[in-house]
């Protein structure tokens, strides 16, 4: 949209600029923003035109709704913001770039203004009476972006770390407990399944809120169905005879790190914790990444599990390497439907 035809929320971004929302033929230069960010704070490139595409298409995301793009008066992009609304609507999330050359001029400020306006308008689409709230997280080096959040009423609410191993040495066996198996899941025939399994699992996740059956389906089944790079060979399951105990879902590699393998996503069913199968899982993957000769495997992890994730990542091998903060602020009282504790 032209600056004159643009709406008000945005008249604190200098005039030389303009704003609309995204189209498919922004992912090249939405990319480059990401990655010109991700290169000031972390020396190296994190993001692929390839995977921003396939993001774009994740079911319920609309870029007409739920993204605004700025520009600099010769066309250059250098801010974003996208926001994200899935059922049952109570854990709003919103996720933000401004390049570093154009900080302080009120676009990241001004941007994060819009996502709460857009959140505020979806408030309706939550259960009565539940607290509704909207997040967002940043590395827990940027102090500029931690300083917005703060004068924008959001608080410290979690801490996440990523955690990496060096695969310099043998990988012990898995050691599983008696009557399970891992083996990689069966394309075509159970993805239900495992995603009821994921569900499950992830239930005593802190943060963690319900999402209905076929939403859920629906998503994990966008990501299966259409990400490129998605092999299914990576993702296994400890199998107690016809029923999921865990799962190790990983990645061939990060686009940061091609010699990196990575660890999406690891759960055990509280059936089967405590008998050691995380730890067999890790060792499953981490045997299987050095055989495809990665150098190291990571993952991503509640700093403050309330599994007890972190110590058995660390037990594993695994060192903090970076660290994530995220942030919240409540649009709307009420009972809150994200799990806090294992009471929940």
């Amino acid at each position: 949209m032209k600056m004159s035809e643009r709406e008000s929320e945005f008249l604190g971004i200098p005039a030389s600029f303009s704003v609309r929302s995204a189209t498919f033929e922004d992912v090249a230069s939405a990319t480059d923003l990401f990655n010109r960010c991700s290169l000031e704070q972390l020396g190296l490139n994190e993001f692929k035109a390839e995977d921003l595409g396939h993001e774009w298409q994740s079911p319920g995301f609309d870029l007409s709704q739920d993204t605004r793009l700025v520009f600099a008066s010769d066309g250059t992009l250098v801010g974003y913001v996208e926001f994200w609304a899935t059922a049952p609507y109570v854990r709003l999330y919103c996720w933000g770039r401004v390049d570093p050359q154009y900080r302080g001029q009120g676009i990241g400020s001004t941007l994060l203004q819009w996502a709460e306006n857009t959140a505020r308008q979806r408030i309706s689409r939550a259960p009565e009476g539940t607290q509704v709230v909207l997040a967002q997280g940043t590395l827990s080096t940027d102090m500029l972006a931690q300083a917005l959040f703060e004068v924008r009423g959001f608080s410290r609410a979690r801490y996440f770390s990523r955690m990496v191993i060096e695969l310099d040495g043998p990988v012990p066996d898995s050691v599983l407990p008696k009557g399970i198996v891992i083996r990689p899941f069966v394309r075509g025939v159970e993805e239900r399944a495992l995603i009821r399994a994921i569900s499950a699992a992830f239930k005593d996740h802190w943060g963690y809120v319900q999402r209905p059956e076929e939403e859920d389906f629906r998503q994990w089944m966008h990501h299966i169905d259409h990400d490129p790079e998605f092999d299914p060979s990576l993702w296994f399951v400890a199998m107690a005879g016809t029923e999921i105990a865990g799962m190790s879902l990983c990645h061939s590699h990060l686009t940061e790190d091609p010699e990196m393998g990575w660890v999406g996503t690891l759960g055990v069913l509280r059936p089967w914790r405590h008998q050691g199968l995380g730890l067999a899982l890790l060792h499953h993957s981490f045997r299987e990444f050095q055989r495809r000769g990665r150098q190291r495997v990571g993952l991503g992890v509640d700093a403050q599990s309330l599994t007890g994730a972190t110590r058995l990542y660390e037990r594993a091998g695994m060192k903090v390497v970076r660290q994530y903060v995220n942030f919240e602020k409540e649009l709307r009282l009420g009972k809150n439907l994200a799990t806090l504790d294992l009471g929940v």
